[in-house]
């Protein structure tokens, strides 16, 4: 019975941890959709990659925090290729970059 608990509650987390992910990921989306289009490029595979995940303290009040990063590729002429950044903490974003510009 107890085992049963808690399977379900590790069931529960893993859920909840997989769901966040993809509500930061469709929020990178956005968010590079809307970068791509204020620097005038096109954005590549419509679609962010993941890149990785590290813990960071908040400015604001010193507690820890998951950022995810993830990648990009735009172009600007059609033909080369550059590849651009998302940091989502959270739902929030905290920095959007593309090679060679300022974001």
């Amino acid at each position: 019975m107890i085992f049963l608990a808690v399977l379900a509650g590790g069931l529960a987390v893993a859920y909840l941890v997989w769901h966040r992910a993809l509500e930061a990921r469709e929020a990178a989306n956005r968010i590079a959709r809307e970068a791509c289009s204020r620097a005038v490029v096109q954005l590549l595979d419509e679609t962010v990659a993941f890149a990785g995940f590290r813990l960071s303290r908040s400015a604001h009040d010193g507690r820890r925090r998951l950022l995810r990063t993830y990648t990009f590729d735009y172009t600007s002429d059609g033909f080369a290729r550059s590849q651009g950044f998302v940091i989502m903490a959270g739902r929030d974003v905290e920095a959007v970059g593309l090679a060679g510009a300022a974001s």
